[in-house]
């Protein structure tokens, strides 16, 4: 099973479902994995709690074998319910801090802990005063220690934390804030770090009236909280993103490690709108659907269940996917452990930039050791001050 909101007036993952299918389609063109079809049902969680839950419940109902490549704000309310059926969580998008501690649940990125951390790593070097703009909630209190760890150990001084309501419609007052504090190095440009996932963009139109007289303060922010989707529709190379730096988990769209799966939905999925081979969300669901693929061909002719699945990803299996990612493998407690994150197992990160409107792989890099695919943050982590 494969699930995301969709039709919300809020985050939307239609994507994510449609690249599932789509995969499904492809594979078992191909004559399945080792001969068995493979069958994708997808649920749409609605950006709600209940019905998060009612799609794990119909996940175990259905007795399916893992819930793979996948988005939901409420992991609360779903990973209990898989848990208790014993299904795998394959590959969620790393919206919550439960994907990275329970034991059913094995991400395929560092969510947002990498990519603030690695962001501060990169703002270090290039910025003066930082302000992070955050929101003033229990999940928001943690934004703040991830950020600082990536800026400390470029040794730059901590960022403003500038809390803004959750309910907010109009950020005047919080952006006025951010930037001001921003400007106040007159020797080095500032930066200002919007970290309000969906919200982000009603942020920005708030930055946008204030900006003209800050003309010096940069842009930093995460995949997530900004794609090439919301670049386009808000002006593309004249748009508030321009210049901005952003920090994701995987290659840029237009590196040739995505080719196979660009060939996948040109095959599958030709017209279909709701696929964006640039979408974290989508590329997110082929790296978890590969890591499956890898599973399914390694159980071979054996009994093919959630039990089998998740036997297989804890008894060591190594996964490559093809560059995308370092080779990713599961041990009960991963090197984060100690901060809270035991079942991160990825923490890379690519710096990237938008220029001419387009979200391209950055000149300078985050200082981290790199595996290929961008910079390590795990050390930088270890010394996030979140417990």
């Amino acid at each position: 099973m494969t699930w995301a909101p969709q039709g919300t007036d809020a985050t939307n993952k239609p994507g994510m479902p449609a690249m599932a299918l789509a995969y499904a389609k492809w594979i078992n063109s191909q004559g399945g994995i080792g001969g068995r079809k493979l069958q994708v049902l997808t649920c749409n969680d609605h950006n709600n709690s209940v019905d998060a839950a009612k799609c794990a419940r119909r996940a175990a109902d259905e007795d399916v074998v893992a819930v793979v490549g996948s988005y939901s704000q409420f992991g609360d309310s779903f990973l209990a319910p898989l848990e208790s059926a014993g299904i795998p969580y394959i590959g969620g998008y790393g919206v919550t801090t439960d994907e990275f501690t329970g034991m059913m649940s094995y991400p395929v990125n560092g969510g947002q802990p990498a990519l603030l951390a690695g962001l501060g790593r990169a703002l270090s070097g290039s910025c003066g005063p930082v302000s992070l703009v955050r929101p003033d909630s229990i999940a928001g209190d943690e934004l703040p220690a991830l950020l600082d760890s990536g800026l400390k150990a470029g040794g730059h001084p901590e960022a403003r934390d500038q809390l803004a309501a959750e309910d907010l419609t109009e950020y005047g007052a919080p952006s006025g804030r951010a930037l001001r504090y921003a400007s106040g190095d007159a020797l080095k440009e500032g930066c200002v770090v919007p970290a309000l996932g969906d919200r982000t963009d009603t942020f920005m139109d708030s930055l946008r009236r204030e900006r003209a007289d800050y003309p010096a303060v940069r842009l930093g922010t995460v995949l997530g909280s900004v794609d090439q989707t919301m670049i386009n529709a808000t002006g593309g190379s004249s748009g508030p993103y321009e210049g901005a730096y952003v920090t994701g988990w995987y290659p840029p769209a237009s590196d040739a490690r995505w080719k196979p799966m660009r060939q996948v939905i040109d095959k599958e999925a030709f017209g279909d709108n709701r696929i964006d081979p640039a979408d974290a969300g989508v590329q997110t669901t082929w790296i978890a659907y590969t890591v499956l693929k890898a599973v399914l061909e390694k159980i071979g002719d054996g009994e093919v269940s959630a039990d089998s699945v998740r036997k297989t990803l804890d008894g060591g299996l190594a996964v490559s996917t093809g560059g995308l990612t370092p080779t990713l493998r599961w041990p009960y407690e991963g090197k984060l452990a100690s901060v809270g994150f035991p079942r991160m197992v990825n923490a890379d990160v690519t710096l990237q930039v938008v220029r001419d409107g387009e979200l391209v792989a950055a000149r300078e890099g985050l200082g981290g050791a790199g595996t290929g695919t961008g910079s390590d943050m795990t050390g930088t982590l270890e010394n996030a001050d979140v417990r």
